[in-house]
Formats: structure tokens, sequence, C-alpha cells
């Protein structure tokens, strides 16, 4: 029996196998999957073993499971194609004789009203149908999705949004990492759904006022309609279909879906989450924009 990690070159796969083994798992009974063996190396120098996979080539996912393996099935990153992606994993950790299907899901699961949900919602049902015992990880929002853009945060002063007064509960991806960690390495939560998400929820003005404190330089938070906010995205890239989901993402913080402090995420890691101003204070340390 291995715990097999999914997507385990990816930021949250790696910092869930450095939890497991800090929490003193033999690295040979760990097993990260993933698409390119030669980005890995690390893990197998560690002694990890190392599954190659593609979410995209079904038939490679035949030898990426085990009889009585823990899996970890991380959510891919290409919105859009998720559905057939964890279709081929959940079909594949069936048929491998998975003793337990862990997932990284969306907070709220079937009460998800937002367009990125929708696929996190049709794969629990794939995997709550699939006869495998699961663990439904509903994850909050990442601190560093808002954090990674403090750069340009700092260039013009101003956190751009249309979440209105709405509130997130995030956390850091460490947190949710070691979350994981913890159902995969111990019993008990078989058939579970924990709702995640940080201690304390935020608005945008408040992390706007936290980035301003930090770096000592002037940030406000500037509220737009979705309509403006789709202008600007587009008009710097973003492609339209995506854009739209941002803005979709936006309308529902300010509908509260992102503001649950439900206390799962804590009590799996036995510790208090990630604070807001600590991740911004080490993002800005990094940009060495700390005053």
């Amino acid at each position: 029996m291995s715990i097999a990690v999914t997507g385990a070159t990816g930021q949250l796969g790696r910092l869930v196998i450095a939890d497991l083994l800090a929490r003193g798992v033999a690295p040979d009974s760990i097993a990260a999957v993933v698409r390119d063996s030669g980005k890995a190396a690390d893990l197998a120098a560690q002694g990890v073993e190392v599954r190659v996979a593609d979410y995209d080539a079904p038939d490679s996912l035949a030898g990426a499971f085990a009889p009585g393996d823990r899996v970890l099935l991380v959510s891919g990153n290409e919105v859009g194609r998720r559905r057939p992606q964890h279709t081929a994993v959940v079909d594949a950790a069936a048929k491998a004789g998975a003793a337990l299907l862990a997932y990284t899901s969306v907070l709220g699961g079937p009460a998800a009203d937002f367009t990125l949900a929708d696929e996190h919602r049709a794969t629990e049902e794939l995997i709550t149908a699939s006869g495998v015992p699961y663990v439904l990880l509903r994850n909050g929002w990442y601190t560093e999705v808002y954090t990674a853009n403090l750069p340009a945060v700092l260039e013009h002063g101003v956190v751009i949004g249309n979440a209105g007064e709405g509130r997130v509960a995030s956390a850091a991806r460490a947190d949710y990492a070691a979350a994981a960690a913890v159902v995969l390495a111990t019993d008990g939560h078989e058939n579970r759904a924990y709702e995640l998400s940080g201690d304390t929820a935020w608005s945008f003005p408040e992390y706007a006022a936290v980035v301003a404190e930090l770096s000592g330089r002037p940030v406000a938070y500037q509220d737009i309609s979705g309509e403006q906010r789709l202008e600007i995205l587009t008009g710097v890239g973003v492609p339209a279909a995506f854009a739209e989901v941002l803005v979709d993402v936006d309308n529902a913080i300010a509908r509260g879906r992102l503001a649950g402090t439900s206390g799962d995420l804590a009590r799996l890691t036995g510790r208090p989450t990630t604070t807001l101003r600590e991740t911004v204070e080490t993002e800005l340390r990094g940009l060495g924009a700390l005053a």
C-alpha cells in the first residue's frame, strides 16, 4: 500500500509530499504520480516512488495506482478540461482497488453556485458513485492567488475587483496541503467531506490596507463593475473565457460563497490557519518590498 499523490510536481502536490515526509511517512511508501519524471528527480532522490501518468491519457493511468493505495486526486488546472481528466483518474483508482480516494474540491461542494465550481461538483458525483471510500477536501481560496499579484498592486497602488464588501476566508496553500496529508496518513476520514477555509474572512479593502501598511506604500481597493473588470482583464491579454470565470468568482465572493469559516482546516491540521497578514508579509519580504 502506498500513498499516491497526483500532480505531485505542482505547487500543492509538492507541499503534500513534503508534509507527509515531515510526519514520518516512509519515502518508499509515497508514490508521486507525474507527467514528467524529470521534474520529479528531486522526489526520487529522497526515495519517493515516481509513477508516470497523464490525466489526458487514460491508458497511462492503468499503472498509476495499486490495490490498497490511498490516492490524492489534485484537481487539474485546465478549466473546461477537468471533467474528462478527473473521470480518467477516478476510473483508474476504482479499477486498481484503491482503499481511499481524496479529492481537492471547492468550498461549499454542491452549494457552490459559480462557474469555477461546476467541474468540482461533477467530480464529487463521480467519486461518490465510484464505490471507492472517499474524502472530499473542499478547499477554499489560497491566499497566494492574491499575493501572486503583489508586484502589479505595488506598481499601480490599487487592488481591483468586483467583489464589493464580500469576504474571503482564505488560507495558505501549505495549510491545505497539511490537511490533505492528515487524511492520507491517518485513519477515520472515509466517506467524509471537509469544508476547508481560513479561520478569519477578510474583505478586499482590508487586504489593500494590510498591503499598504506592510509595504509602506499607498494601496487602495477599487471596486468596479463586472463589465469594467472583464474589459480590463481581456485588455491585458487574459483569454475572454477565463476572464469571465474570474469576474464570476468575484460575484460569488460578493454573495458570500467563499466566506465560510467552519474551522475544519484548523481542526484537521491541529493549528491555526495562516493569516492574510502572515502571507502578505512573507510575499513582500520575498519581493524586497517590506517596509
